[in-house]
């Protein structure tokens, strides 16, 4: 019987898992969850994002989406608001509340980004990116037949396009809600 080897895939998927239960931890200080966080900086980098495009983004049923911003809303973060051209679809957008947990979120951000990146040079953070993005693309270009793959990677390219940042808050987020 073969030995396992770990390889490039199995690295990709520990780092991610291992980033989102850092996220988790770090979520539950502030008594909300990791897809709370990851829907307030979406709601940052797309405002007005509909809550069935934001459920197609996280990879979740819409009433997951729903119940997530119900909570937000309760708390101040969020509103939704009607869509002008189609009544049957709510917008969501973020309220001046947020922004104080929102900068505490890229603070957490920041230093798990430190944290995984420690001992790394910025030339090897850059090349390291720059993979990665090379394989995200890679991998939207081959899943476009699916409509909610589709949305995940048009989303994100939209996103890196408005804001620099989102390409880096995404590598810290990605598998969002798994």
């Amino acid at each position: 019987m073969a030995q396992f080897q770990p390889d490039i895939m199995t690295y990709l998927f520990e780092v991610a898992h291992l980033v989102r239960v850092a996220f988790d931890k770090r979520a539950r200080q502030f008594g909300m969850t990791r897809a709370q966080w990851v829907i307030l900086l979406r709601l940052e980098w797309q405002p007005g994002i509909s809550q069935k495009d934001l459920a197609d983004l996280l990879e979740v049923e819409p009433i997951t989406v729903a119940r997530l911003v119900d909570r937000l809303e309760q708390r101040g973060f969020v509103e939704r608001r009607p869509d002008p051209k189609d009544r049957r679809v709510w917008r969501l957008h973020l309220l001046p509340a947020s922004e104080p947990l929102l900068e505490r979120i890229k603070h957490e951000r920041d230093e798990l980004l430190h944290l995984v990146t420690s001992g790394m040079d910025a030339a090897a953070i850059a090349e390291m990116t720059e993979r990665l993005r090379s394989m995200k693309a890679i991998l939207c270009a081959n899943v476009r037949c699916n409509r909610k793959e589709e949305a995940v990677c048009a989303a994100d390219d939209e996103a890196e396009q408005a804001a620099p940042e989102a390409a880096e808050l995404e590598a810290t987020a990605s598998a969002e809600v798994a």
